[in-house]
């Protein structure tokens, strides 16, 4: 490889060609100016038109963003809440971290029947947005956790103890040492979480009910029965934009905030002479 350098750029061509093209050639063609999907025509907006004036697509979109919002939000506390306690050593920590952990791993199906049983014939939940809400937090607090969790382990806890050498409180040290190394993976936990409910289609076909549908199950829906049409094409074209352009931002802020921080030495040093 380090003879014929090009052999490895173009492995490296050819598996992210493989990733890209499609979604690149569906995008190309959300832009068709007529309903065929294998060739393109001409240039038009008339399928994101329609697809504004569909009152079914604005439901759907409106429940998953509220669905994905509350559960991203209900994830980010409880994730963070438990990986701050796991963090701190007490009989049964390695057990109770597997099972947070154990939805990761999980098949999709699997946890839609269990979730199905369980909302339905055990806590009475009706189908709807509530039921989707367990069912999100569910499968999706395990990323957090583990994310926040990691960056936790990394952490060096002599920070926090020369803070406190410092002079600085247990609330003041967090608020000034832990809460700000911890913060980026905080924001990418949450992330996490909005983007699996927002993408999620399996569980949610389970769980949804009537007047109840995500727009991924709506368009799996469409998809089914009508086949690959110009106008699911955009709205699949517009989810891919939306899930791509919320990581760009989450990875364009943590590394800016990387980069204009301040040590956390710098940061203890402060607590000293504020204290």
């Amino acid at each position: 490889m380090k003879r014929r350098p090009w052999r490895l750029c173009a492995i490296v061509v050819l598996v992210y060609a493989f990733l890209y093209l499609p979604i690149a050639w569906l995008a190309l063609v959300s832009f068709n100016s007529s309903r065929s999907v294998s060739e393109f025509t001409g240039f038009s907006l008339r399928w994101y038109a329609e697809l504004l004036d569909d009152e079914r697509v604005l439901r759907a979109l409106e429940l998953t963003v509220r669905l994905a919002l509350t559960s991203a939000v209900v994830c980010t506390v409880i994730g963070t809440l438990a990986a701050f306690g796991l963090r701190r050593a007490f009989r049964g920590r390695s057990v109770l971290a597997l099972l947070l952990t154990l939805p990761m791993v999980v098949p999709e199906v699997v946890m839609g029947v269990s979730l199905l049983a369980f909302c339905v014939k055990l806590a009475g939940i009706p189908l709807g947005f509530w039921a989707l809400l367990a069912a999100h937090v569910s499968f999706s607090l395990s990323f957090v956790v583990v994310v926040v969790r990691t960056r936790l382990s990394g952490m060096d806890p002599r920070l926090e103890e020369a803070a406190a050498d410092l002079g600085a409180g247990p609330f003041t040290a967090f608020r000034t040492v832990t809460w700000p190394l911890v913060l980026p993976a905080v924001a990418a936990g949450a992330a996490f979480a909005f983007l699996l409910s927002f993408d999620d289609v399996v569980t949610s076909n389970y769980l949804g009910g009537v007047g109840s549908t995500t727009l991924p199950v709506y368009v799996y829906g469409q998809a089914a029965k009508r086949g690959v049409s110009p106008e699911i094409v955009a709205l699949s074209t517009g989810m891919v934009v939306v899930s791509a352009v919320l990581l760009l931002v989450g990875v364009v802020i943590t590394s800016r905030r990387a980069r204009r921080g301040s040590s956390p030495v710098v940061e203890v040093l402060g607590v000293s002479q504020g204290g």
